[in-house]
């Protein structure tokens, strides 16, 4: 009888001993899964999260290429711009040029912070050179000399049909732009540039067509 309670206790003993070995197991494998769940599910959060910060902050070199040919681009067509109010005759022509100045001014300054936070150099005001003439539809400078000496109705035709010709260099780069660029808000402005320069030209060949 007492041998046989003595078997039971260390029957008992080892059962207890072998559940808890068990459970020790047990709680080390959940541990480790615990661990490398919560490991991968950090690793998770931090993709996940990382191209999304990245991608208003990461450029390429077609999104620095987009704002070096946009400035002397646009800088260009604001000084056309300007030359409309004391030679314009038509109140429609005065109005888009200013419509045009009062949207690339701030985009100059956009476009130009963003090359200085990437550590580019801003296009020197007035640097234009002859690859810089036959981009995008740039003016020439003997186009530019025609449209200062034009007045009345000669200047509002001279500048529609040159801003046209600009506008639609402008639409080119803006395209090579959401086509190549990497930087989000540079493709969100190539976008904004079609579509309120194809607007224009469309009015512009319509105040032709009048004329």
């Amino acid at each position: 009888m007492i041998r046989k309670r003595s078997l039971v206790r260390r029957t008992a003993a080892v059962a207890a001993a072998g559940a808890a070995a068990l459970v020790l197991a047990a709680c080390g494998g959940n541990g480790d899964g615990d661990s490398s769940a919560g490991h991968d599910g950090h690793n998770a959060t931090t993709s996940s999260s990382a191209p999304a910060s990245a991608s208003q902050g990461q450029h390429n070199a077609a999104d620095v290429a987009f704002a070096k040919g946009m400035i002397p681009h646009h800088r260009q067509a604001v000084e056309m711009a300007d030359l409309a109010p004391g030679r314009a005759q038509s109140a429609e022509v005065k109005q888009l040029a200013a419509d045009i100045k009062k949207a690339q001014d701030p985009e100059i300054k956009t476009l130009s912070g963003w090359l200085t936070s990437w550590g580019e150099e801003v296009p020197a005001e007035g640097a234009m050179d002859h690859s810089t003439h036959d981009m995008g539809g740039m003016m020439t400078a003997e186009e530019m000399t025609e449209l200062e000496n034009a007045s009345g109705k000669a200047f509002d035709t001279a500048f529609m049909q040159m801003m046209i010709k600009h506008h639609e260099g402008a639409v080119e780069m803006a395209k090579t732009e959401q086509a190549d660029g990497a930087y989000e808000p540079a493709t969100k402005m190539a976008g904004e540039i079609i579509s309120s320069q194809s607007a224009e030209i469309k009015q512009m060949n319509e105040l032709l067509g009048k004329g």
